[in-house]
């Protein structure tokens, strides 16, 4: 987990507080070494854009908002791991709000998923959906749901006489 929040901190990036269900379920759930994240959407703060894409909201906009969404999803998911543990993604779920003639749906999710495998490394590669729906929650332009593998965290062998990378096992 350490390592996600250090290059998250490399990349500017904030992990936001974890997000508030809006309605009877909760972020994320643990079971044995899966969590699933339930869809999230690209609120900031108070902040989130609405509309469909790209009548309302633009490509470009709607791609960052993946981005956002990915970030929640990280905020929902990174306090159900416990010391030396990270996050494999095994599958990301993208849905867009979408004129009927809008078919640019993986474009939009790519921020998502750039974002994924910027912060996780090999571990951030993926199987994904990435498709056009005619309304979500909150009149939201990106919704984002993902399935994790919990994976031991990287301990670097070091040679001999210094074993493991001191580093890696805070």
């Amino acid at each position: 987990m350490k390592e996600i929040l250090q290059k998250l901190q490399d990349l500017s990036l904030t992990l936001p507080s974890p997000p508030t269900p809006l309605a009877s379920y909760i972020p994320a759930t643990r079971a044995d070494n899966f969590i699933y994240v339930s869809g999230q959407l690209p609120i900031s703060g108070d902040y989130m854009p609405t509309g469909r894409v790209p009548d309302v909201v633009s490509k470009e906009a709607a791609t960052d908002a993946s981005v956002t969404c990915f970030l929640n999803v990280l905020a929902a998911a990174l306090p159900l791991l416990h010391e030396n543990e990270t996050l494999k993604l095994v599958q990301l779920q993208g849905f867009v709000q979408s004129a009927p003639d809008f078919y640019e749906q993986p474009s939009v999710i790519d921020g998502a998923s750039t974002l994924a495998v910027q912060l996780l490394e090999e571990n951030g590669k993926h199987a994904r959906i990435a498709v056009g729906v005619n309304a979500l929650p909150k009149n939201a332009p990106v919704e984002i749901s993902c399935t994790f593998l919990v994976v031991p965290s990287k301990i670097r062998f070091l040679g001999r006489y210094r074993w493991f990378d001191k580093k890696s096992l805070k």
